[in-house]
C-alpha cells in the first residue's frame, strides 16, 4: 500500500482555480492531478537522462564550430 505525504505548495490563484475547475470537471482530486503530472515531469526526465547516456560516446561539437560549418556550407 501506498503512503501519502502532505506537502504545502503555493500556486498563483489564476493557475488554483483553474486547476480546481478542471478537478471539478473531471470528478478527480487536485491531489490526484497533481501527482499525475509530477510523474508525468518525472517521467520526462527519466527518458532524457535515457537519451543522454545512449548519447554520452557521441563527439562534441562546440556551438561555434556548428555554426561555422554552417556558414562554411552556405546554410546561412
Amino acid at each position: 500500500m501506498e503512503t501519502s505525504k502532505s506537502v504545502t505548495v503555493y500556486f498563483d490563484s489564476e493557475v488554483h482555480k483553474a486547476l480546481r475547475l478542471r478537478a471539478a470537471a473531471l470528478d478527480r482530486s487536485v491531489s490526484d492531478m497533481v501527482n499525475d503530472a509530477v510523474r508525468a515531469s518525472l517521467a520526462e526526465d527519466a527518458e532524457d537522462l535515457e537519451a543522454f547516456s545512449e548519447r554520452r560516446n557521441e563527439k562534441s561539437v562546440s556551438f561555434e564550430t556548428f555554426v561555422t560549418g554552417l556558414k562554411r556550407r552556405g546554410k546561412i
